[in-house]
């Protein structure tokens, strides 16, 4: 059932709306019935988001009697943005996820930003899936600020992504949503995946699969949980960037989410003009490769790659067991 999460007026006697995808169980929810909202399209240039949306609402509809809970999916936060593809709110020129959890009394897309968040606060579960620009492409990963670290983790664990990457808080923006949400004791998952202006339906389905999974566990779905992969977990933030030294043409020669040795080529930069190789690029150490290069066009400094360290063995469990016990 779609329902309205927001709304504000426009300036040519029109309303700008943003709707929501309400599902429940046929004749209502359960009382003390658990509740996940899935959220997109905050970037009006990130699409992938868009067909979680839709392959998510597909399936419970596929099989509405196994719907136990209340879903909600939000797939167009940022409606005027997707409809131009433009990452910000157009004609205000502010990117929405750096004014949560927004202002009632403020302008039109801060009253639409504390909307949302008091639209969506409460849920037992939030996903808010961004894509990466145009020029780079993303495993499937979730990210999370240290300070909730502990609670979220083991929810991303079974999120059925490649990689959850943990952030020191420093580096946190405080005014997005999920910083927002977590903050007033909603606990909201960050997922970064594929690239900007595109749908990469595998990394969607991917992750529909890994919702599904949380919404067995939080008791929303009655059926089968479907498989899920055990991700990589970084808490040390050992990431190796590679750049371009050269200006040309990027030829990737591996496939994107290969775990890498040091020494192992990513790819070359080609000069297109005289059929030349102008530069070799390779792994300065062994790890995943979990950001790689989808725009060929690069210049000196253009990030290429950035591969997450291989870490002594037993870190990562060692790392979350840490958290376990704070």
């Amino acid at each position: 059932m779609r329902q309205e999460a927001a709304a504000a007026e426009l300036y040519v006697d029109e309303t700008l709306r943003i709707w929501k995808n309400h599902l429940e169980p046929e004749g209502g929810a359960p009382a003390g019935s658990k509740r996940i909202s899935v959220v997109t399209g905050i970037h009006g240039d990130e699409l992938e988001g868009q067909y979680v949306a839709f392959e998510l609402a597909r399936r419970i509809q596929q099989q509405p009697e196994l719907l136990q809970g209340v879903v909600d999916i939000y797939p167009s936060v940022n409606p005027l943005g997707v409809s131009v593809i433009q990452r910000s709110v157009p004609q205000f020129d502010l990117d929405m996820n750096r004014i949560f959890p927004g202002n009632e009394e403020g302008d039109m897309v801060e009253h639409l930003a504390k909307a949302v968040v008091d639209d969506i606060a409460g849920s037992d579960l939030v996903f808010d899936i961004h894509a990466s620009n145009i020029f780079l492409t993303e495993i499937p990963q979730i990210r999370i600020n240290e300070l909730t670290a502990k609670e979220l983790v083991p929810l991303a664990r079974q999120a059925n992504v490649d990689f959850v990457w943990v952030h020191a808080a420093a580096t946190v923006l405080e005014n997005t949503l999920a910083f927002s949400l977590n903050s007033i004791g909603t606990p909201t998952l960050v997922v970064e995946m594929g690239v900007g202006m595109r749908v990469t339906r595998e990394y969607g389905e991917q992750l529909v699969d890994g919702i599904m999974n949380l919404m067995c566990s939080l008791g929303i779905w009655a059926g089968e949980a479907p498989a899920v992969r055990e991700p990589v977990v970084s808490t040390d933030g050992k990431v190796c960037f590679v750049n371009a030294d050269n200006a040309g043409i990027f030829l990737p020669t591996v496939d994107h989410g290969a775990y890498l040795h040091k020494g192992d080529e990513l790819g070359v930069i080609a000069d297109c003009s005289t059929g030349t190789v102008k530069q070799v690029l390779s792994s300065q150490v062994d790890g995943l490769l979990f950001t790689l290069r989808e725009y060929p066009v690069v210049y000196p400094g253009s990030l290429v790659a950035r591969i997450l360290e291989e870490t002594p063995a037993g870190s990562v469990g060692q790392a979350l067991g840490c958290l376990e016990e704070e």
